[in-house]
């Protein structure tokens, strides 16, 4: 291995994505793939005995998802950059990414070029989101754009924000538990918490605005 060559440790629960990223970064001429891990508890124990320039981490991943993980490995390591790419919509999670400490986002049907941009700006100690997402948190820092109403959704923490966003997609409590890979009886405990914290009187008035809330965020809106 090159010695100049920066390092990256890949974390993605589906096989696939994992390898074709790796694959990705090792034909590059600058950077090349240290290791990767399916969940963040194996993330975490490679961490610690090996500490990459950048952690390309998934959201969705089993047990403690990749907002989670960013938390935990900026917290014990600080020095290290994260770069988020997921299958999730950037106006869903670019700001609760860079918030967690996350130094970009980028989705996962990006083009091989976009994601080695995204990869070498945060390596390089800049922030990467997507030009529409530049300008919408731009608009938002210069006025241009009224903040949105608190509707209670940034209360959510963020396991139960990706119960919510997966709501929003009209999927049930068993599909979600699926893709979370967690328990029917978690996903119902987060959607009870998600209820309350929404003040909203059952699980039907959550859809419904779980779904007019994405549409609004897709639409660039400043509706509840």
């Amino acid at each position: 291995m090159n010695p100049q060559k920066k390092r990256i440790a890949i974390v993605d629960d589906h096989t696939m994505m994992r390898d074709g990223l790796q694959r990705l970064v090792n034909s590059a001429p600058d950077i090349s793939c240290c290791w990767t891990a399916s969940n963040t508890q194996d993330a975490l124990a490679l961490l610690e005995k090996d500490k990459p320039d950048l952690l390309s981490v998934d959201i969705s991943l089993p047990g403690r998802n990749g907002l989670e993980l960013t938390k935990d490995a900026l917290a014990l390591y600080p020095e290290i950059a994260v770069l988020v790419i997921s299958m999730h919509d950037e106006s869903f999670y670019a700001q609760r990414v860079l918030k967690a400490g996350a130094k970009g986002y980028v989705m996962k049907d990006a083009d091989s070029a976009t994601l080695l941009l995204a990869i070498r700006t945060v390596l390089g100690g800049g922030h990467y989101v997507s030009p529409d997402m530049s300008t919408r948190i731009m608009d938002a820092f210069s006025g241009k754009q009224v903040p949105r109403a608190v509707d209670g959704v940034q209360s959510l923490s963020d396991r139960e924000f990706e119960v919510f966003q997966l709501i929003s997609e009209g999927k049930s409590t068993q599909q979600i538990a699926e893709t979370l890979t967690i328990s029917v009886k978690t996903v119902e405990v987060h959607r009870a918490h998600i209820r309350e914290k929404l003040k909203l009187e059952d699980g039907t008035a959550v859809l419904r605005f779980a779904v007019r809330w994405a549409e609004s965020r897709k639409l660039g809106t400043n509706e509840d």
